[in-house]
């Protein structure tokens, strides 16, 4: 682990259990499999990987509901992916 990734592995550690406290579906299942996939590409400083899977567990949140909590935690995810210097996004938002 690095400086650069220690932030936002700290902050899918927070993530991950909110995910993992939701009730068992595949939705859910899938979800978890997406974050956890996140959290190894953020060791591995890997960032197509990071972009893509960030972009796989923003979706996933959207499906299982918008949870306000699930929301705000993957927002953190992002905030310190990109203070880090990654690129969360394939584009600027307008």
């Amino acid at each position: 682990m690095s400086d650069h990734t220690a932030a936002s592995l700290a902050q899918l550690d927070v993530l991950i259990p909110l995910i993992k406290a939701l009730p068992p579906s595949p939705s859910t299942e899938r979800l978890t499999e997406e974050a956890e996939a996140l959290r190894r590409a953020c060791a591995a400083f890997h960032m197509e990987a990071i972009r893509f899977r960030i972009y796989n567990v923003d979706r996933l949140i959207k499906q299982t509901g918008e949870d306000p909590s699930l929301r705000k935690a993957l927002e953190d995810v992002r905030h310190a992916l990109e203070a880090a210097g990654f690129h969360t996004r394939s584009h600027v938002a307008p």
